[in-house]
Formats: structure tokens, sequence, C-alpha cells
């Protein structure tokens, strides 16, 4: 069937504003990283668009050796990982009972679950929580608040309600435990729901900010999110770069270091990403509509 006049000008329209999106998104990215691989003069006389003038790895050279920024890649590793296996257990624990119609008081927990996501307890008594159980500065007080998030929680448990009952009553009969159920038909079933909701997870993990302002005093133990804004916002970036002998300082220019400081901060998300997008999108279409 063809198209109409109208349906071929509401396409047309769409595709214009999704590229107009696409490159909103993009063009910001890519002109940040021809600055952080231009040469120092380039950059200073604001010759460098969105292709690299002179090109040149001092800005990355003079990232790693002045900067705090490989202690900070560690940490944020650290952050990441074991935050994202701490809530994907979690998670799991938390959606697979309230999602069997046999688990006692389903509703109330499922109504204080979904409560959370409507209300908070505010940043101060928050703080204060984590105060008195003694996590300040610890990478515990970023884990423990975001455990679990509430929304992924529900795609998971709307997916293992879509798992057939027969299965479960076949592995029953033949006398599998709650424990197997789990690990052997629940989760192999869930794996691009559990590859999406891993993702979420770890990026929110890889990008938490604010959460790290509030909670981590030592600056030794700050992430490449909290290091790369301080960076941005400094206005001697240079003079405070004190591993770098005077000759290396002339090569290099404020912005430069701030641009490599960013590609080097999202480019793990960036290079992950295209290795999860299959899962990502059928992971959250099968956990968001029940079968």
């Amino acid at each position: 069937m063809r198209d109409t006049l109208g349906e071929k000008v509401f396409y047309s329209i769409n595709y214009v504003l999704l590229a107009l999106a696409g490159l909103s998104c993009v063009l910001p990215l890519v002109h940040v990283l021809a600055v952080s691989l231009s040469d120092s003069h380039a950059v200073a006389s604001g010759r460098v668009s969105l292709w690299p003038i002179g090109w040149s790895l001092e800005s990355f050279a003079s990232l790693f050796k002045g900067t705090r920024i490989v202690n900070s890649f560690v940490n944020s590793v650290i952050i990441t990982a074991v935050g994202v296996i701490l809530s994907m257990i979690a998670t799991v624990m938390a959606a697979y009972p309230v999602s069997r119609p046999y688990f006692y008081a389903r509703k109330p927990f499922m109504l204080a679950i979904v409560f959370t996501m409507l209300f908070s307890g505010g940043l101060i008594p928050t703080f204060l929580v984590i105060k008195s159980l003694g996590l300040l500065n610890t990478y515990g007080a970023l884990w423990l608040p975001g455990l679990v998030s509430a929304f992924n929680m529900l795609v998971l448990k709307t997916h293992f309600e879509s798992i057939p009952a027969e299965m479960e009553e076949a592995a029953r009969m033949d006398g599998c435990s709650e424990w197997r159920l789990i690990g052997q038909i629940a989760l192999p079933l869930s794996l691009p729901v559990l590859a999406a909701l891993t993702l979420f997870y770890a990026v929110g993990y890889w990008n938490a900010f604010m959460n790290v302002l509030i909670y981590i005093n030592s600056p030794e133990k700050y992430n490449m999110t909290v290091l790369v804004q301080q960076m941005v916002q400094s206005q001697s970036l240079l003079q405070e770069m004190n591993h770098l002998q005077p000759e290396e300082l002339n090569q290099i220019t404020p912005e430069g270091i701030k641009t490599a400081g960013v590609i080097f901060m999202v480019a793990p998300m960036l290079i992950i990403y295209p290795f999860l997008q299959k899962y990502f999108v059928k992971g959250m279409m099968i956990g968001a509509i029940k079968g």
C-alpha cells in the first residue's frame, strides 16, 4: 500500500526532526573529541571545530601525568562493578517473590515498593541515616541508598510473571527447589532483561555525582564524574598540575585537558553500549509487556 501525500510529508518532517535531534547530541561530542586531539596553538586560537587541527595526544598525556584521573578511573570501576553486582542481586531477590501469586502479603509489599517511586525520605533524613550507620566517606553510602531501583524491580517482576506456569509446575514435579527454580529457569530465561537492567545500573553508578559530593569527603576517593567536573570548573587548572614541567605546561591548554577528561570519562560507556544494545531493546520490550 502506497503512502499518501500527507503521510510522506509527516514522515519527512519526522526524519528531519530526528536528524536534528541526533546531530544536537553528536556534534558537541565530536567537537570535544576534536579539541582533545588538536594542537594547543590551534585550540588557543579557537580554530578547532569538528575536526582536529595538528593532531596531538599531548592533552591526554598531560591528563594522565598531571591529574588524579587514573585513580578516579579505578574508583569509578570499583563503584560501578560492586554496585551493579549488589543491585542486580537485590533486584532479583526483590522481584522474584512478589512475582509469585502464592507469596504471602504480596500486595502490601508491592504497595510499599511503589510508594517509594512517588515519595522519598528527603536529603537530610537520608544523610542522617547514612551518618548513623557509619557509612560517611565510604562507598557503602553510594551503594546502599540506591541498592534497588523500584522501576527496574517492576520491569523484572513483570518479566518473571510472563514465564509460563507450566514450566514451574514441571520443575516442581521433578523436585526442583525454589533456589534452583530461580537459578536454572527464571534467570536463564531473563538474560535480555537482566542485561538491560545491568546497563541501567552501570550508567547510574558510573555517572554518580551528587551522592559522591554529599557522602565522600576524601578527594582520593572521588570518581571520574566529580573529578572531571572540578577540572571543568577550575579557573587555575594548569597551576594545579604540579607534576608537569614548565616546558610541558607551555604545550597544553586548559581546554585541551578538560576535553580530554570528558572523553576519557564517557568513553567506557560508549564502548560498552553497542555490545548490550540488542539486549537492551529486547529486554525492555519483554519486561514491559506481560505476555
